[in-house]
């Protein structure tokens, strides 16, 4: 019998990372029992699926780490894994590990194990996690959970945007020097575009997926921001960032209604992923800078969720001060006599 935490109406795409058990659940077996264990293709073509579609995948096993992963890495497997916990500890410890190393909610998260015992540890002591018997993949992984309303050109490219962030981490914990010289050998180039139809799926993505960076914590269709990004009356921009170990894709998001003598900024947001890269008001700015250019104010709609005080103090950094409350809604407004150019380590270009 599954244990599994089940919705009345699931969030269609809320699952952005399954985590796989090893033995006898993405293969055949119990490895330190035969090291000759099989692999079970249906899973394996269920990860590389999920993988195309943009959802993210790791393991927490229970296993000997250097048996384990060297059957992944002898199978071919190990790449599609990020931040893989094999070790003797409980699962749900390894979950709560994986989940702050992706810097994803645990509702984010699905397990997939063959053991009962396993699930039920899980699900008590991470309750937000989806749990699936190995038994029940056919059906449970092509629910609507699963599945992200669209599949962009960064979806496929996801997982490797993570490894090139594992590759930046790792250079960033062996590097000798101040924190700007690290960002400055990074040698980022951050791009700011009004959008385009082309962009409006990874927007939409964004405005579901980025919760701690999301000034109001709203969320846009792709109907609705293709009606925005059409609007005399509004200025939809999309920001994207690149490094030395290649591209984070599009990470910003800001919806701008412009009025005659005042623009609103309705929605600004980052992805988590640039969160340490000294790069969260480079967006902000720029549209600081275009309404002192057409020589009006700017106010800030700002919902405080719970989640977003980096983005409440990134607001703050920028200059911007409360002129109205409402319970959570907060009206900022910013101070537009001293704009901040972009920092130095980060190369900004700005698209028409």
């Amino acid at each position: 019998m599954s244990v599994a935490v089940l919705h009345e109406k699931p969030k269609q795409g809320r699952i952005k990372c399954v985590v796989w058990d090893l033995d006898n659940t993405l293969w055949d077996g119990v490895l330190l029992e035969d090291e000759n264990v099989k692999v079970r293709p249906a899973v394996v073509e269920h990860i590389r699926r999920l993988d195309r579609m943009g959802v993210l995948h790791s393991v927490a096993s229970k296993n000997d780490h250097e048996a384990a992963f060297g059957k992944l890495r002898e199978l071919g497997l190990d790449d599609l894994f990020l931040y893989p916990r094999i070790n003797w500890n409980a699962k749900s410890d390894s979950i709560r590990q994986i989940s702050k190393a992706l810097n994803l909610g645990l509702d984010a998260f699905a397990f997939v194990d063959d053991q009962e015992f396993e699930r039920a540890e899980v699900a008590h002591e991470v309750p937000e996690v989806t749990c699936v018997d190995v038994a029940d993949v056919d059906e449970a992984l092509v629910r609507p959970e699963f599945t992200p309303r669209f599949v962009t050109d960064e979806s496929a490219q996801r997982r490797g945007m993570y490894q090139g962030q594992i590759a930046r981490d790792e250079l960033e914990s062996e590097f000798v020097g101040t924190n700007e010289e690290f960002l400055a050998g990074l040698k980022m180039a951050f791009t700011i575009a009004p959008a385009q139809r082309e962009d409006l799926q990874r927007a939409e993505e964004l405005t579901v997926r980025t919760n701690q960076l999301n000034s109001t914590g709203r969320t846009y269709s792709y109907e609705e921001l293709d009606e925005l990004r059409e609007s005399p009356d509004h200025l939809l921009l999309v920001a994207s960032l690149t490094d030395r170990f290649g591209s984070y894709g599009k990470i910003g998001l800001a919806l701008v209604e412009k009025e005659e003598t005042v623009w609103r900024l309705r929605m600004m947001l980052m992805s988590c992923r640039v969160m340490s890269r000294g790069v969260g008001m480079v967006m902000l700015n720029h549209v600081m800078r275009l309404a002192k250019e057409a020589g009006v104010s700017v106010r800030a709609d700002f919902v405080e969720t719970g989640r977003n005080r980096m983005m409440q103090v990134t607001y703050a950094f920028a200059g911007f001060r409360e002129v109205e409350r409402n319970g959570a809604h907060v009206v900022l407004e910013a101070d537009l006599t001293n704009v901040q150019p972009p920092p130095p380590y980060v190369r900004l270009e700005i698209l028409d």
